[in-house]
């Protein structure tokens, strides 16, 4: 697998992959292992770049519905005459 590919995958593509590279790197033959070793660290690299854009994202629209949103208006008590 070419890790330039990498950042055009879907992330279900990416997260099977990982989970298959994990799995390589377990069980499979030395070859194989070998080969999950050398990929994990890019795909690991690819998995925390898009979480860390996903919580950017929901922060920057987060702050701009608050942003949007009216304020509350402010409540005031009645005093009871006495």
């Amino acid at each position: 697998m070419d890790v330039a590919k990498l950042p055009a995958m879907e992330d279900s593509a990416l997260t099977v992959l990982h989970e298959n590279a994990e799995r390589l790197g377990r069980t499979g033959t030395k070859a194989q292992q070998a080969a999950a070793a050398a990929l994990m660290p890019a795909i690991e690299a690819e998995l925390a770049t898009r979480r860390a854009a996903k919580l950017s994202h929901a922060k920057e629209v987060a702050a701009a519905k608050r942003a949007a949103k009216p304020p509350a208006p402010k409540r005031t008590t009645k005093r009871k005459a006495s």
